[in-house]
């Protein structure tokens, strides 16, 4: 596990901006966190290094959004409103994942069958004010080698991690 701190919601957004340059096509992330964690700032500040030049915002009630990126389509879905997806039309998913396509899946649960082969697990948790504790639970290895698409150095403000545990 990999975990950092920030201390203010431009610092999550440059965490995001690190997290995009070790993704690859075909990627899906999954972003846990309570209400007002700032799961949509962290896939903003991705979505803006991976070129997205519209408004990236919650798609809580749209389920969810496909941004234009320089080299992808960015999909960011919000599961939040959902029990499940046995309910729901097949191919909900079809249109936000696959080749082509990076995702970040917010409030992921109720996809965990259809979401099992995710890239990187990705949890904000409150620390107190505008602090915020994230830890990449599942595939943090990609940070360390840096193996995406995108060349970034350390994002200001979000280089603090610390290995926790084997990744």
């Amino acid at each position: 596990m990999y975990a950092l701190q920030t201390s203010a919601p431009a610092e999550t957004e440059a965490f995001g901006v690190r997290l995009a340059g070790c993704l690859r096509a075909g990627d899906v992330v999954l972003v846990e966190g309570e209400l007002g964690a700032g799961k949509t700032t962290l896939v903003r500040g991705a979505a803006r290094a991976l070129g997205v030049a519209d408004p990236v915002t919650s798609p809580t009630f749209a389920i969810g959004h496909r941004y234009r990126g320089a080299e992808v389509t960015v999909a960011h879905l919000d599961l939040y409103r959902l029990a499940g997806l046995h309910g729901e039309e097949p191919g909900l998913l079809e249109d936000y994942l696959g080749s082509g396509r990076i995702a970040f899946v917010e409030w992921p649960r109720a996809g965990e069958a259809e979401l099992a082969q995710a890239t990187m697990r990705v949890a904000l948790l409150h620390a107190g004010q505008d602090r915020r504790r994230i830890e990449v639970r599942e595939g943090a290895e990609r940070l360390r080698e840096g193996a995406g698409r995108l060349s970034h150095g350390r994002s200001p403000g979000a280089s603090g991690g610390e290995r926790v545990g084997a990744a």
